[in-house]
């Protein structure tokens, strides 16, 4: 086994393309390892020492998060909880304290994982992918990152760098929601994100709503454009009817197809509830569910 310690961008893709894995928190890496799910890789490069991907700043067209950024930074970051609260909302529901210490986004958003909290949000903002191979950076937007539970379209040699968020519009919330049997250490059974701009009457002027844990990658529900002019209560319902019908989830151990079917409903229609009730300016706390008393007690 090998190990590489990366001092720059560079030096970590080269590693890569000469087979290394890349590792920050190793939240993911190595409790993936311990449950048997894949071995630990031959060769690794440690990115942790990468200054300038733990930055949140401004970005093009808006905010950027450096890959490396933990979920314990974006739940408390001024601006984060701001502007893209939905991302604080998940960040602060991801594991346990320790977990969101060293857990990285970069390394949430690369693992893949359908059932990921942080994926929807990411979604619902329209945020794009920065990410550094031998030929150079490119963009790749998220909803052509995913390809499936834990795959990416991202090449072996290529290495996230950020994660680019459009800048909110004014009048604008958004939320994010999960369904937990119990607050440590839990993944989602099903969960929704949406982010909602109203119009000065106070109606919807324009919603994105995204799921969690429903379907093969993290998915955007498609004809939000039904919840425009419509007041809070009727958004709700209707994004609820959308989730619904558009969630593919499967029986688990955790829970059947038709609850997941019936829940993401339930919480697609209280993301975009908190959302509008944020963008009309009422002051609800990160996160949404410890907020409202949504999920485990």
């Amino acid at each position: 086994m090998s190990f590489t310690i990366a001092a720059t961008v560079e030096e970590a893709v080269e590693a890569m393309a000469n087979g290394a894995r890349p590792i920050a928190g190793g939240t993911d890496l190595v409790v993936g390892a311990r449950h048997g799910k894949s071995a630990l890789p031959d060769d690794l490069v440690a990115i942790d020492r990468l200054a300038e991907l733990a930055e949140i700043g401004p970005g093009p067209g808006g905010h950027r998060v450096g890959a490396l950024v933990t979920h314990a930074q974006l739940m408390i970051d001024p601006f984060i909880v701001e502007n893209y609260t939905a991302l604080a909302d998940a960040a602060a529901l991801v594991g346990s304290p320790s977990t969101r210490n060293v857990g990285t986004l970069g390394g949430n958003v690369m693992n893949a994982s359908p059932a990921m909290d942080t994926g929807a949000p990411l979604l619902v903002f329209g945020a794009t992918a920065r990410v550094a191979g031998p030929g150079g950076e490119r963009t790749v937007p998220l909803d052509e990152l995913w390809t499936g539970p834990g795959t990416t379209s991202a090449a072996a040699n290529e290495l996230l760098i950020a994660l680019n968020l459009p800048m909110p519009s004014d009048r604008c919330g958004s939320a994010y929601v999960r369904l937990e049997y119990r607050r440590a250490m839990e993944i989602a059974v099903v969960g929704a994100a949406a982010g909602v701009t109203l119009a000065e009457d106070g109606t919807v002027a324009s919603a994105s709503v995204a799921l969690s844990a429903v379907a093969p990658t993290i998915v955007a529900v498609a004809g939000t454009d039904a919840l425009n002019g419509l007041a809070l209560a009727d958004a709700a319902a209707t994004a609820a009817e959308l989730a619904s019908d558009q969630a593919s989830p499967i029986s688990d151990l955790r829970a059947s197809d038709s609850y997941r079917r019936h829940c993401v409903g339930v919480m697609a229609k209280r993301a975009v509830d908190a959302a509008c009730r944020r963008a009309a300016g009422e002051s609800i706390s990160v996160p949404v569910n410890r907020a409202l008393g949504i999920g485990a007690a």
